[in-house]
């Protein structure tokens, strides 16, 4: 039998394993760019303004998953101090034993979840915003479409 290390296909082979074991890991990052280049080509390609702000619902709905999976840490635990600690706790000793229990757990840092769910809030309003301007825009031109709206305008200021 011929070693791995002298047959090139074997190395071969072994790479391109690799390479698939390293896509297939991280598919929550291939799941984020495909959703943002969805999102960003119905962001440009349209004409019509509730399309564009589907498409920017799609966009930042991509940006929060990356956030979120930038955010965990595998074998994290939720920042939840247990034992006491934290809690009004009088006993130095007992303080001084949970800070060190609390020091050999590996925590989930939590700011990632909390600035995108702000991130959520803000999108929200956004989006009702960029509707109800939809609306009026709907009700002074007639339509929603951006080439028909551009038109009117330009008969408008010849």
């Amino acid at each position: 039998m011929i070693p791995v290390a002298a047959n090139p296909l074997a190395q071969s082979l072994a790479a391109q394993l690799q390479i698939a074991q390293n896509l297939v890991s991280h598919y929550n990052y291939w799941v984020v760019i495909v959703l943002m280049m969805v999102g960003f080509h119905i962001l440009i390609a349209r004409g019509n303004l509730i399309r564009k702000i589907v498409g920017l619902n799609v966009f930042q709905t991509s940006v929060f998953m990356l956030y979120i999976s930038l955010g965990k840490i595998s074998g994290g635990t939720p920042p939840i101090l247990a034992g006491g600690v934290g809690h009004g706790e009088t006993d130095a000793h007992g303080a001084a034993e949970g800070a060190h229990q609390a020091a050999e757990v590996l925590y989930s840092n939590p700011l990632p979840h909390v600035l995108i769910l702000t991130a959520i809030v803000v999108g929200i309003a956004t989006t009702s915003v960029g509707l109800a301007l939809a609306v009026r825009i709907r009700e002074a031109y007639g339509t929603i479409e951006e080439e028909e709206i551009n038109a009117i305008e330009a008969e408008a200021g010849a």
